[in-house]
């Protein structure tokens, strides 16, 4: 079943996906799909598709000229097989196939009032623990690349895993949330204009918005 996928990707979607990375600080601009694709979300990277026949797996297309799909097959190299990771597997010329994650990301938790229970914060805290282990740097880990599945943590991008220069997002983002979130916001939906607000106060200051409004450049 996967080489039938692999066969759709290189013959139906790598030639017709259109995508560009007009600017490295936003995220890639989509301009066609190529049915039965279905676009899961885009970053500063690459686009996230998949396949209504292949709902197990998502492919992961790096934009022409973005570097980084060799780093983040090394970090899935590493990772192995963890309950609250992605797999990788396969590697193409510009994209990755991947085991899919489903749930919602804590930004969008937010957005729905969705409840974030201390378990899934636990469950993150043990990832990235384990990703340590494995001589990886967890980093980029906001709140649009954390997810919650059934009351459990997952995370969604590790493209930037190699890297080695330090990142308190995720110390960030467990700050906001043991201090703001259960006394207010645990079962409130918090409108998007209001987390755009704290974004750009965070940057003000500068930081960076960790509680789910960084880049999400990873996708």
């Amino acid at each position: 079943m996967l080489e039938d996928l692999l066969e759709q990707v290189e013959r139906r979607l790598v030639p017709h996906l259109n995508i560009e990375s007009v600017d490295p600080l936003n995220p890639i601009v989509v301009r066609q799909v190529p049915p039965p694709w279905v676009l899961l979300g885009a970053g500063n990277y690459a686009a996230v598709v998949r396949h209504p026949d292949y709902e197990e797996w998502v492919v992961k297309v790096y934009a022409p000229g973005r570097p980084g799909i060799e780093e983040e097959a090394e970090v899935y190299r590493r990772l192995g097989s963890h309950p609250a990771y992605s797999e990788c597997l396969h590697t193409g010329e510009r994209y990755l196939v991947l085991k899919r994650l489903r749930g919602f990301t804590f930004y969008n938790c937010l957005l729905r009032g969705i409840h974030i229970p201390k378990q899934a914060i636990r469950d993150i805290d043990s990832a990235l623990d384990y990703a340590r282990e494995r001589g990886l740097h967890p980093h980029d880990v906001h709140g649009k690349n954390v997810m919650l599945d059934h009351g459990r943590g997952k995370v969604v991008d590790v493209s930037d895993f190699l890297k080695e220069d330090p990142c308190r997002m995720w110390d960030d983002v467990k700050t906001a949330y043991n201090r703001f979130y259960f006394p207010v916001f645990h079962k409130l939906p918090i409108p998007e204009h209001v987390l755009n607000m704290i974004r750009k106060s965070y940057r003000w200051l500068g930081k960076s918005s960790r509680f789910g409004t960084g880049s999400g450049k990873g996708t």
